[in-house]
């Protein structure tokens, strides 16, 4: 997978925890760097892990489905990213919820595992292709701590806004990513 690749599968698995976070920062009140930074690093961490488990998993199950490993890629891709384009589409607006300075580190936690669940499906794609895989999970835990941050940063402004589409564009990054694999693994680009 190239540089480019790589870059373009980061953030577009980081935009679930960006459209978290901007709910996240929505509900504090006057939110502080130091608050956002935290919850960008919870977020990174986990977005860091799962992939690297859903690799491993992945794995374990090349030697089964090594000639269909570019069909379960673009498939696992098409889907999430299906998944997210419709999510963007159907999310109504929050209700606004009290305002409080600071979240609780579980809370963070089961947020952060609920929006990586993609990544973990990625993972399991990443293991039946030539990449790096520590490289590709610091890469998309380095984007996601990035995005959660500023999107704990804009969320009171921007929260309802640009929630819906960023998602939505994330799906469709997602898509492209899949397409551009299953493209590459065919042969249809000379």
């Amino acid at each position: 997978m190239s540089l480019f690749s790589t870059f373009l599968l980061a953030f577009s698995m980081s935009s679930d925890a960006f459209v978290a976070s901007l709910s996240k920062g929505a509900t504090l009140h006057r939110p502080r760097f130091a608050e956002a930074l935290r919850t960008g690093m919870i977020f990174g961490v986990v977005e860091t892990v799962t992939p690297l488990v859903g690799w491993a998993l992945g794995l374990s199950m090349a030697q089964y489905v090594a000639a269909w490993d570019h069909w379960i890629a673009f498939t696992l891709l098409l889907m999430l990213g299906g998944h997210m384009i419709l999510e963007g589409l159907q999310r109504d607006t929050a209700t606004p919820q009290p305002r409080t300075s600071r979240h609780s580190s579980l809370r963070l936690v089961l947020t952060a595992f609920s929006t990586s669940i993609d990544a973990l499906a990625v993972g399991v794609g990443l293991a039946f292709m030539d990449v790096h895989i520590v490289w590709t999970a610091l890469a998309i835990g380095m984007a996601t701590l990035c995005m959660t941050t500023l999107g704990v940063m804009l969320g009171r402004v921007l929260g309802t806004i640009v929630g819906k589409r960023t998602e939505i564009v994330g799906g469709i990054i997602l898509i492209g990513i899949g397409s551009t694999i299953l493209v590459e693994h065919l042969g249809l680009l000379a």
